[in-house]
Parts: C-alpha cells; sequence; structure tokens
C-alpha cells in the first residue's frame, strides 16, 4: 500500500484525483491522510467525496473512510471496469474534476464507457466544460486517446443543476507527444455566458472586455443559457494551428462585471505576451495522461504548485518520469510514459 500526505505541496483536490486514478490503473492499494488539511475547508467536499466513490465504482474497489468531511480514505482498487455510469454531486461542485478522475481509469478498461455527471459545469476553481472540449481532449487525441465530452445543461455556483455526459474508448495504439511551439495565430473569440441575471451585466462585460483586448465586435458574443440559478462566466479563446487556449472568468456574487472581465483581459494578455504552447492549467493535466501513455515532452510557461505537486504524486506511484527544466520564464517537461518503460 502507498500512503500520500494529502497535504503536501499545493494540498488540494488534485492530490486526491491523481492518487485515486493511478492507485486503480496500477492495481496498488492507496492511503490518502491529511487531505486537503490547509484548505479553509479541509477534508473532503461533495464533489471530493464523489470523485472518490466515481474512481472506487469504476475499478470495482473498496473504499474505506469516504464520508464528508473525512480527512483519509483508503481505496483498495480491482481492474478499470467499463460500463454505464451515472454520478450526481448534489451541488454546485465540479463535474468536469468528477471527470478528470475516472477518464484516465476508463481509458484502461477493456471496453467503451458512456459517463453522465450532473453538479456545476462552470466553477471559479475549476476547469469549465469548454477547456476540456477546446483545449485538453484535442491534445489527447494527438496521443491515440478517442473520448468526447457534451454539455447537456449549465451548472453555476450555488444552484448547480449542471449535467455533461462524456463517452471515452479503450486506449489502443497510446502515441508520444511534442508539442514545443504553438503555430500561427488562427484565431480569437470570447463570448460572455449569462444566465437568470440581468442582460446588462453580460453587455458591461463584453464592452470592457473588447475595450481592454482592443477586440472588435465580431470577435465578442454574448449568450443567454439555461440554468437552474444565476451564473456567469466569460469563456475567451485563442487559436494557434497547435493549441487551442481557453481562458475563463466567472462571476461571483457582488463582483462588479467590469472586474469580471478585467480578470479575463489580464489572464489573456498575460499569455499572449509569451509564445509557450501549453498554459499552466493544461501543463498540470497532462502529466497524467502522458505517465500513463507513452509519454511525450511539451513547452509550457513557468511551473506553478499544482504541476509540482502533480509530478510529486505520479514519482510516487511510477518513479520519478515527470523531468522540468526550466528556461527562462518558461519550462520544458518531459514524461517517460508507462507504456514507453514497460517496452
Amino acid at each position: 500500500m502507498i500512503t500520500i500526505d494529502g497535504s503536501q505541496g499545493e494540498g488540494g483536490g488534485q492530490i486526491l484525483r491523481t492518487s485515486l486514478a493511478l492507485s486503480a490503473i496500477t492495481g496498488t492499494p492507496v492511503r490518502i491522510e491529511r487531505i486537503r488539511a490547509r484548505r479553509p475547508k479541509p477534508g473532503l467536499q461533495r464533489q471530493h467525496l464523489v470523485a472518490v466513490q466515481a474512481a472506487a465504482r469504476v475499478c470495482n474497489g473498496h473504499l474505506d473512510g469516504a464520508e464528508l468531511h473525512s480527512r483519509e480514505i483508503v481505496l483498495t482498487p480491482q481492474a478499470p471496469c467499463d460500463g454505464t455510469y451515472e454520478f450526481d454531486i448534489g451541488s454546485a461542485g465540479s463535474t468536469t474534476l468528477v471527470l478528470q478522475t475516472v477518464l484516465p481509469i476508463l481509458l484502461c478498461a477493456d471496453g467503451p464507457s458512456q459517463l453522465r455527471i450532473r453538479g456545476g459545469t462552470h466553477n471559479p476553481m475549476a476547469p469549465p466544460v469548454e477547456f476540456l472540449q477546446e483545449s485538453f481532449l484535442p491534445v489527447l487525441h494527438r496521443i491515440g486517446i478517442a473520448a468526447t465530452l457534451d454539455l447537456a445543461r449549465h451548472g453555476f455556483y450555488p444552484a448547480g443543476g449542471g449535467a455533461i455526459s462524456a463517452g471515452i474508448q479503450p486506449w489502443q495504439a497510446r502515441v508520444p507527444l511534442q508539442l514545443h511551439e504553438r503555430g500561427k495565430a488562427i484565431g480569437r473569440h470570447a463570448e460572455v455566458l449569462l444566465a437568470n441575471l440581468p442582460a446588462h451585466v453580460a453587455s458591461r462585460e463584453a464592452q470592457a472586455l473588447k475595450h481592454g483586448l482592443h477586440w472588435s465586435h465580431a470577435e465578442v458574443d454574448e449568450r443567454e443559457v439555461a440554468a437552474d440559478g444565476p451564473g456567469n462566466a466569460i469563456i475567451a479563446r485563442l487559436r494557434h494551428a497547435a493549441i487551442t487556449t481557453v481562458i475563463t472568468a466567472v462571476g461571483e456574487l457582488r463582483k462588479p462585471a467590469e472586474q469580471v472581465a478585467q480578470d479575463c483581459v489580464r489572464q489573456v494578455q498575460r499569455h499572449l505576451q509569451g509564445d509557450a504552447p501549453v498554459c499552466q492549467h493544461l501543463a498540470d493535466q497532462l502529466l497524467l495522461p502522458l505517465a500513463i501513455g507513452a509519454g511525450g515532452s511539451f513547452r509550457t510557461v513557468a511551473p506553478s504548485e499544482h504541476t509540482r505537486t502533480n509530478a510529486a504524486i505520479i514519482a510516487a506511484f511510477l518513479g520519478p518520469v515527470v523531468d522540468i527544466a526550466e528556461q527562462g520564464g518558461c519550462a520544458v517537461v518531459s514524461v517517460r510514459g508507462r507504456q514507453a518503460q514497460a517496452g
């Protein structure tokens, strides 16, 4: 059994998700202690609990300690098991983070799987559905992964009520990744999403976005979406020949529309100031697929604490397979894949 300190490094839910996935994939029992110990609300929150339960279900594993606010769990896995699964977070907790927990496991199953997950789809501290659809999954397709993701209904904090569905095929031919250049800029576009709020909120955000980025009217749209409660998000897309970067700002109670837009403007400007193809969020999320696949390398911005922590958790199961070489504000991340090592 491997014991993981859930408070190490960044200390958040990523430690939990990566540990669960690698436990199921390698068949190694894992004990995760001090889960989110340094967070304002430590232990398992709703989305973490559902992620734990989902991971156990898709590998026919046995769980101990899986209850709300628990700070220690033990997963004893069996083999990844394909099938049709439904998971309901029961809050606005992130559906995409639950998906990212079970996706690597189901890639290692014998047959295809279908998922439906209910909860939040656009959360301040989690990747939105568009990030997975347009940035994450296209890179996974390049390394041989066949997976689809659809947004059935938007879900914002605090009402939740959103839903996503995903299809996952068993990972057959595993291809190494080489992603070091963005390539030519081929398009840019931003969309202001609004649910059950006055129309002027979206208009003010769109105006502030166009002014701050010097984008045209045709490059910024406003769209009303159906949701159980009020919600607002800005989704900006920067399309290059080799990669699409998705940048998000999520509206919050008592946060002025102009401030939400300015948050998005700063993120877009910061990304465009550099030339690394992989943003810090995508860098964090690519480590695990590369480690269980054929490996590869990519160039990214200076690595975040999330990325370094994720590399450390992967090392606990697979050894020091992730190398991060910083080069003047950027970094080249190289991963020795599990399949490549076996070969």
